[in-house]
């Protein structure tokens, strides 16, 4: 699985963040880096997790 970013619309809330660290991180200037963005196995459900609390559905998960 993949962990897809549409920039333009993500806000830099950091729910995502919060959901899954060991995956994404926001910079200094609050824009989302993607650290790890091919997931499977235990990050597929931080990765999911993330998707689902972001506020804009700047997020998602393509195969």
């Amino acid at each position: 699985m993949r962990i897809e970013l549409d920039r333009p619309r993500c806000e830099g809330h950091g729910l995502c963040e919060e959901a899954a660290p060991e995956l994404m991180h926001l910079d200094d200037d609050g824009e989302l880096i993607i650290d790890v963005p091919e997931v499977d196995g235990p990050d597929a459900a931080a990765a999911k997790a993330a998707v689902r609390v972001c506020p804009v559905a700047a997020l998602r998960l393509a195969s």
